[in-house]
């Protein structure tokens, strides 16, 4: 089920260069999210720079996230960032799970401690899910909702409703690969048959998820309109204000 309004990250990665150009792009982000109130538009840069992002965006629709939070509030994590402090900051969406990180050895155990701690903090975890490579046997759906278990695991329906799902299939992450419209469908409707198993169809029907993988302004409409979510996260196209913007614009 499509949310009423779609929903647009855009995760900056390691990038822009400098603090001068993140506030460049955060405010031809802010500059041009005025003709699309309809989406809820969201930047996540790169930890250092999102306090001056902060202060580009003002008063602007456009929220801010996060690349990744410690489960931990604080103590001996050397190098780590909690959700507390960034809340600081107004960050209000937090990405974990994502490949990058899990190539890293991040587990679905530390993930799912990830959302548990940033719910806390009455912020929103986005947790990113995918699979490495398509068999054609379909085992690739085994992996796939191992990771929604291992996530929504000790999770009651008021919490899990809270959660993004970004299902971002690996092999389409930078490569220029995307998957098709009818490939999301088809994985927005195993999503929710495996949310539905674990809690229930409304339950369901009320967690966002959100496609990401190589979506730019030339495939974002069809994926929006035939893939059945409702909204993206996106990677290389988001460091460009009129590309992010296009994207954001197609699914209206």
């Amino acid at each position: 089920m499509k949310h009423t309004r779609p929903l647009i990250i855009g995760n900056w990665k390691l990038n822009p260069g400098s603090v001068f150009e993140a506030n460049t792009l955060a405010k031809s982000v802010a500059k041009n999210s005025k003709a699309y109130k309809e989406v809820i538009t969201v930047v996540a840069p790169p930890f250092i720079y999102i306090p001056e992002v902060k202060k580009v965006l003002g008063k602007s629709a456009v929220l801010l996230g996060a690349q990744d939070a410690h489960f931990e509030e604080r103590g001996a994590c050397t190098g780590e960032v909690s959700p507390a402090m960034l809340a600081e900051f107004g960050v209000s969406y937090v990405i974990v799970g994502h490949s990058e990180r899990r190539a890293l050895g991040e587990s679905d155990a530390q993930v799912n401690r990830k959302v548990r701690t940033i719910l806390k903090r009455r912020q929103v975890p986005v947790v990113c899910i995918g699979e490495r490579e398509r068999d054609k046997q379909g085992n690739f759906f085994n992996g796939i909702e191992a990771q929604i278990r291992a996530l929504t695991s000790g999770l009651v329906a008021a919490q899990v409703q809270k959660v993004v799902i970004a299902y971002e299939p690996i092999w389409a992450i930078g490569t220029g690969a995307t998957a098709t419209a009818e490939d999301v469908k088809e994985m927005q409707l195993f999503i929710m048959s495996v949310l539905t198993k674990l809690y229930d169809r409304k339950v369901a029907g009320r967690v966002r998820l959100i496609y990401g993988g190589s979506v730019k302004p030339s495939n974002a409409g069809e994926l929006h309109e035939h893939g059945g979510m409702s909204g993206f996260l996106v990677g290389g196209a988001s460091l460009n204000a009129e590309e992010f913007a296009a994207i954001v614009a197609a699914t209206l």
